[in-house]
This record gives structure tokens, C-alpha cells and sequence, in this order.
């Protein structure tokens, strides 16, 4: 994993969290700071999960498929 960038950030309601990876290889976390600091967590943990994952690398797969993958 490259360094993971966590930015606060207002975003709408039905948003907890994304993650962006960067032209140099790094992934910018955005989480929304309207949540809850337990939610937050929650979220970055999510997101964590992805990185170490590759799922940003996985052509094969929908967004929705990975999710579904991810909730375990």
C-alpha cells in the first residue's frame, strides 16, 4: 500500500466515504464529516479495506460486486 491521504469533507447525506487513488500511486480517503466520529471510523475502515484489497485494480468486477464482496 502507498500512503493513504484521509481527508474530512462535507458530502452529501447518503455518502459516508471514497476513495480516490492519485497519479503518483497514493489513495486520497474522503470521508464525510457530517458522520458520527464512530461512523467515521467505520467508514475509513471500509475504505481501508479496499485499498489492501486492490479493488480499485479490478476490471472484471462491477462497483456493486465488490461492494457485496467487501460486507464480509
Amino acid at each position: 500500500m502507498e500512503d493513504v491521504i484521509i481527508r474530512l469533507i462535507p458530502l452529501p447525506v447518503h455518502v459516508r466515504a471514497f476513495t480516490m487513488p492519485d497519479a503518483q500511486g497514493d489513495y486520497n480517503v474522503y470521508i464525510n464529516v457530517l458522520l458520527s466520529t464512530e461512523q467515521q471510523n467505520i467508514s475509513l475502515q471500509h475504505e481501508l479495506r479496499h485499498i489492501r484489497r486492490g479493488d480499485f485494480y479490478k476490471r472484471d468486477k462491477t462497483a456493486k460486486e465488490i461492494e457485496e464482496e467487501n460486507k464480509n
